[in-house]
């Protein structure tokens, strides 16, 4: 199975972007667990929260699911999902579903292919503007994941409302932008390393023909068949599928790389009391100090099970779903 062929128009930037937001969605649903494992990994160790010596430790990304499941029950792995979706439906669908059309205007008049350039450009672009619109959703998310690990008694909020709400409250406005400048890097930086990247190995995917059944010179290799009388049928086109699924899965592992140090920083300043840090710059001097620069690497394993799979899930479901709306289109018409 290769999926839906790709449609004779080129879907809309209204497509994409809707396209985008839905396929966010159902890449959180699918990899949730692992962000929260990730988050706990992340922050296991801060200087504020004092453990004794019995307190529950992570060890590893199975051994924090398992021990999130048997200490506080199944339904902590998807604690923050709802922020995490409101998220995602403003999140992906600008920074995703925009890419190709911001592409387009970094991309000088006449020229026959994008550079590089320009894909690094709309990649930081679509990043940051997505960031400035969404952060209140990730902020929420994250200290929702975090206080998962605390008492009942001790933890902040009682559901997404009530923790836009209070935030607001008890630290401000800005409260529900903290560390947007860290983030605006770390998606900056993911952008390009998760978007330019799958950009590059689709493109390339398409034009060496690694994924079809065609050679260089155009000809069509063929399944073997049995019979002389018939004729075997042609392998997929390489628009497909299998191609999604090889750029998406190297563009995580691209994206994991080069995002860990600042998805680390990013996340123990986003569940940091009030005062705590004096800025991002202090959080990661602390997280130095006290980790070395191994702490930058914090929840590798897990960011890249999650944002690999994430990638995987995202991308083709985002082909799929613009392909299904090409089709839905005549129909609805």
């Amino acid at each position: 199975m290769v999926g839906l062929k790709p449609p004779e128009v080129p879907p809309t930037a209204a497509v994409k972007f809707v396209s985008a937001g839905m396929a966010g969605c159902i890449a959180d649903l699918c990899t949730f667990p692992l962000d929260t494992a990730k988050v706990r990994l992340q922050i296991q160790g801060e200087a504020r929260v004092p453990r004794p010596v019995s307190s529950v430790r992570y060890r590893g990304v199975l051994g924090t699911l398992s021990t999130m499941v048997r200490t506080e029950g199944a339904r902590s792995l998807y604690s923050g999902l709802a922020a995490g979706l409101q998220r995602q439906m403003s999140f992906a669908s600008i920074r995703i579903g925009l890419y190709d059309s911001v592409k387009q205007l970094y991309t000088p008049k006449g020229a026959e292919n994008t550079g590089m350039a320009a894909r690094l450009l709309a990649g930081c672009t679509t990043g940051a503007v997505a960031v400035a619109c969404a952060q209140p959703t990730d902020v929420v998310k994250v200290r929702f994941q975090a206080s998962g690990a605390l008492p009942d008694s001790a933890r902040r909020y009682s559901g997404t409302v009530d923790a836009y709400r209070t935030i607001a409250r008890e630290e401000g406005i800005r409260g529900l932008w903290r560390g947007t400048l860290p983030n605006i890097a770390r998606n900056a930086i993911i952008n390009c390393g998760e978007l330019v990247t799958y950009d590059l190995l689709k493109d390339a995917l398409l034009r060496t023909r690694l994924m079809t059944g065609e050679d260089g010179a155009g000809r069509t290799w063929r399944v073997p068949s049995l019979s002389p009388n018939v004729q075997p049928p042609a392998l997929p086109p390489s628009d497909n599928v299998p191609c999604h699924f090889v750029a998406a899965f190297g563009a995580g592992f691209c994206a994991t790389l080069v995002a860990s140090p600042v998805d680390v920083v990013k996340t123990r300043y986003m569940n940091a009391s009030p005062g705590e840090y004096r800025s991002a710059l202090s959080c990661l001097l602390a997280l130095l100090t006290q980790d070395g620069p191994a702490g930058l690497y914090k929840g590798f394993v897990p960011s890249f099970l999650r944002l690999g799979s994430w990638n995987v899930v995202m991308f083709v479901s985002y082909e799929q779903l613009q392909r299904a709306v090409a089709l839905a289109r005549p129909a609805l018409a």
